[in-house]
């Protein structure tokens, strides 16, 4: 991958090239002699990793990557995985302990004490499950097929483990296998993960390399074939909660084959290579005591030739240390973007692994030649960084916010993907896992991600385009999206679409206000003039009675019965509201909380409301599934998204310290540095990017405005390396457990003339000086 600040010989000589190493397509020579533990040279390499990791503006010998942890959010409902992997990349290479239950979305679950494998794709933070491919395990001695059952591993090849004998940093995870007694360790490239095993002295050492295996999904076409006796190549084509994916792969072993053993219930080829839904290999090998089998494993889209291609790019030879090392040294230079002074040990622990888990997704589709394949079979050669997986119905609130502010480089190529993805389907994507269009959640939103990066000037290459896209999407219709009945009504009647009625028009409205924006940057006064007018639909469902968003039928009528606390999940139990009630949604508006107050009929009648949303602690949960409704206070739900921007509305009123209050509360008790310190799904980086954004003092409430809410600081201090080599500094002085109140807020050394500050003022550099006190409700400057 290309790093945005290291450059020249250095960061060259990480990734030599040439023919020393290559892998040929031809049959390999067998490895006659390794280093097997590291070697002078290897430490030479570290040394020239962590060199290089101090190249740019912010020297540091500090390994930041000691306090990411990424176990946590493992445990409760987080579903983040420890794989290893760089920033973005395409191979997540890591434990897998269930696949057929939710709290298996990433495959990996802290309440499991057994292992079936270690697979090379996984999802973070998720709430469908689905991944999990080219899946490999080591064993001993004779195995079935059989993963064997989660409570009893001696049934399969499944083993039992303990949590003690787990490591996990940024790039790197270590496991002991209690029934074997191997030592398994990966790290990973972009593109290729890299296994190494360490087997007890034994004449029957073996791998399970088990293509049925997956994620809550099912095999449609696998494929395996042992090459020569020290390379596998592969094909795991497969559908579930993502329709249609395909990954290639090519692996190679540090140690020749000894024997080999196939499966496959379909076609078998001949006796090296087998085909079907469910193909598997057993491979022996001969080992000493306490000598690794080492194994790359490169994926790609394309083809295994495109595996081969990328693994000889990405790594040579076979040194895991050197490896290794490089991946940390990746790792620092992403983090090192933000320098932290917290309140204790923890906080920065929290700070660094919400870090860490927003630059885990998207992930890079691409060949290193540029190239990749569609679900369909098409090869695109267009020589540029490509993504899937956007969660975007999460993340278009303050995770591809925060990759603009600090990582803009990249968050162009987000957007370049989805620009792609219009040219191929007509219309924006919602939320696309594996290159696949999955219409799991509502709403437009890569709308508001399109939008901000060229309102906010990152980008102007393809503008107009952007601009149709925005338009069509959002006259075009498509699931969940029925502009016909939207605009005959104003907003979706329940008696005609009877889920998620009120949800989908109020996050309509946020996308329309975009597409306003967005026209206006182009200079279409009629398009602008339309979504203008369509953004303020949510004036046709608010109840003045209730003073809530409230379902109304063709007719005109409200919905009655109303129960105001009930939860809906309009997948299992229907319902107005997504993931919510009419608590939770009466606040999701984003782009005009001035018009939603005087909906409420004042100031105080708007506060009063609030204080209600988070004081009032009713359950109503009706039928259906209700578990990623989670981190409440009162009606407030933080573990998922509608909820995040709430807390910020004090602001709003005469008493912004209520803001401040809650947001300490929100860090005390749903960010710990645990495995189960998440109150919710971490959702591809966005209850992290929450995290860091209010850790600095202020959150995008509205992100396309090019403005950010004041909060309440939790760190001593913290600064941004932003990318055009500028800093912006937060400072919070005399901030404690009790001092958690604004006093006063200074940016620049003049007086926060509001409870704003803006994305040029943070871009341009400078100093936002906060003066913290334990009284609430002091007049503070800011205000």
């Amino acid at each position: 991958m290309q790093d945005e600040h290291c450059h020249g010989p250095i960061w060259t000589a990480l990734y030599p090239q040439g023919a020393n190493g290559d892998i040929s397509t031809e049959t390999q020579p067998h490895v006659t002699e390794l280093s097997m533990k590291p070697s002078i040279l290897t430490f030479l390499w570290i040394l020239l990793c962590i060199s290089c990791s101090q190249q740019g503006p912010h020297h540091t010998k500090t390994d930041l990557t000691q306090y990411a942890d990424p176990f946590i959010g493992t445990a409760y409902v987080g579903h983040t995985h420890p794989a290893a992997q760089l920033p973005f990349g395409m191979v997540q290479v890591g434990p897998d302990t269930g696949t057929d239950q939710w709290e298996h979305c990433s495959g990996y679950y802290a309440g499991d004490s057994s292992i079936i494998g270690f697979s090379h794709t996984h999802l973070s933070g998720t709430g469908c499950p689905d991944m999990g491919d080219i899946m490999f395990m080591p064993v001993t001695g004779d195995v079935t097929f059989s993963r064997g059952e989660k409570d009893d591993p001696s049934t399969g090849y499944r083993s039992g483990f303990s949590h003690d004998s787990e490591e996990a940093h940024p790039g790197y995870y270590k496991v002991l296998l209690d029934d074997s007694h191997i030592k398994v360790e990966l790290t990973a490239t972009e593109r290729t993960g890299f296994h190494r095993y360490t087997f007890p002295a034994s004449e029957e050492a073996g791998l399970v390399i088990d293509m049925e295996h997956g994620i809550n999904d099912q095999p449609v076409e696998t494929y395996l074939r042992l090459l020569n006796d020290t390379t596998v190549i592969g094909k795991r084509r497969s559908t579930g909660f993502v329709a249609d994916h395909t990954w290639y792969f090519y692996a190679v072993f540090s140690k020749p084959v000894k024997e080999m053993f196939s499966f496959a219930e379909d076609v078998i080829s001949d006796k090296k290579q087998i085909e079907g839904k469910n193909a598997k290999f057993f491979l022996r090998f001969s080992t000493e005591q306490d000598e690794p089998l080492m194994i790359k494993v490169a994926l790609s889209t394309v083809s295994t030739d495109g595996a081969r291609r990328n693994m000889e790019k990405e790594i040579a030879g076979w040194d895991f240390e050197k490896v290794k090392a490089e991946a940390i040294a990746v790792w620092n230079r992403y983090l090192h973007r933000i320098k932290v002074v917290p309140r204790d040990e923890g906080q920065k622990i929290s700070f660094y692994t919400a870090l860490y888990h927003t630059l885990l997704m998207p992930n890079i589709i691409t060949d290193t030649d540029g190239s990749y394949r569609l679900p369909d079979g098409t090869l695109i050669e267009d020589k540029e960084e490509r993504y899937t997986n956007f969660s975007l119905w999460d993340t278009y609130r303050a995770t591809h916010p925060f990759y603009l502010l600090m990582y803009p480089d990249k968050n162009a190529g987000f957007v370049q993907s989805m620009l792609d993805l219009y040219r191929q389907r007509g219309v924006l994507c919602t939320n696309e896992y594996g290159q696949n269009e999955t219409w799991c959640m509502i709403g437009n939103h890569a709308v508001p991600v399109v939008a901000e990066a060229y309102l906010k000037k990152a980008l102007t290459e393809n503008r107009d385009l952007a601009a149709e896209a925005i338009f069509q999407s959002l006259t075009t219709s498509h699931p969940k999206s029925d502009w016909e009945m939207y605009d005959q009504y104003g907003y979706y009647p329940f008696d005609l679409l009877p889920v998620e009625s009120v949800s989908r028009t109020l996050e309509h409205c946020y996308d329309d206000y975009c597409a306003a924006l967005m026209a206006a940057l182009v200079n279409d006064p009629e398009k602008e003039a339309f979504f203008k007018k369509r953004s303020d639909n949510f004036k046709n469902l608010f109840d003045p009675a209730t003073k809530m968003m409230r379902g109304r039928n063709s007719n005109g009528k409200w919905r009655t019965p109303f129960d105001s606390f009930l939860l809906s999940h309009a997948s299992t139990s229907g319902g107005d509201y997504t993931e919510g009630n009419a608590w939770q949604y009466t606040w999701h508006l984003q782009h005009d909380v001035p018009a939603l107050l005087h909906l409420m009929g004042s100031k105080d009648d708007f506060e009063k409301k609030l204080d209600s949303l988070f004081f009032l602690d009713v359950r109503s949960l009706g039928g259906g599934f209700h578990e990623d409704v989670t981190g409440m206070i009162g009606q407030y739900a933080h573990g998922n998204e509608p909820s995040h921007h709430i807390s910020y509305l004090y602001n709003y009123t005469d008493h912004p310290y209520k803001t401040q209050e809650i947001i300490r509360q929100i860090f005390d008790r749903f960010y710990l540095p645990t495995r189960d310190g998440l109150s919710g799904n971490d959702d591809c980086g966005q209850m992290s990017a929450w995290y860091i954004f209010s850790a600095i003092g202020f959150y995008p409430v509205n992100p396309a405005s090019g403005e950010y809410l004041i909060g309440a600081p939790q760190f001593h201090e913290i600064t941004l390396h932003l990318p055009n080599d500028k800093t912006f500094e937060m400072k919070a002085n005399h901030l404690s457990d009790t001092h958690k109140y604004i006093r006063s807020a200074k940016l620049n050394g003049k007086p926060l003339s509001s409870f704003k500050i803006t994305y040029e003022e943070i871009k341009n550099g400078g100093k936002l000086e906060f003066e913290m006190t334990d009284i609430k409700g002091e007049t503070g400057d800011h205000q």
